[in-house]
């Protein structure tokens, strides 16, 4: 039976590259903000990491964009439930939010998601959606990164 134990090989704000696969289009992220009364909320998104900072997108003023614009701390978990055993958690600070190429983000992680070009409005929702939700690229700086990977397949746990 593997120990399951944190990975130390790495600088507590770095995502090593053992577990980058599930920053790029993982299966299961969740993303989790701060409420204005100190509760957490949590949503499921999609998500990647531009080599500096993950991304995610959200809609303008959905609850996590407007926790997110309160409180720039996050959290956000990652696996794939194939293995469960094997998962990054990122802590982080919200650096920045724009609307500004939110759009063709989106439409990059439809397309990642989906395994073939699409676009997000029209083909991941319907596509009146788009007359009323506008995208937020949220890009999120990485302040403390957990890894786990009690798997047994390598690597160091």
């Amino acid at each position: 039976m593997p120990t399951i134990g944190l990975r130390s090989d790495h600088a507590p704000d770095q995502i090593p590259a053992s577990h980058r696969d599930l920053i790029q289009c993982p299966p299961v992220a969740a993303l989790t903000t701060v409420m204005p009364d100190g509760y957490p909320q949590t949503s499921v998104v999609w998500c990647d990491f531009d080599g500096v900072c993950v991304r995610v997108n959200t809609m303008r003023g959905f609850a996590k964009e407007r926790n997110m614009r309160g409180d720039p701390r996050v959290t956000l978990l990652c696996y794939d439930p194939h293995q469960p055993n094997r998962y990054l958690e990122v802590r982080g600070t919200v650096v920045e939010m724009t609307e500004a190429g939110a759009a063709q983000h989106l439409d990059q992680l439809a397309s990642a998601y989906a395994g073939r070009p699409i676009r997000y409005f029209g083909g991941a929702i319907p596509a009146h959606f788009a007359q009323t939700e506008h995208p937020v690229l949220c890009r999120i700086r990485p302040t403390h990164v957990v890894t786990i990977d009690a798997t047994g397949k390598g690597g160091r746990r």
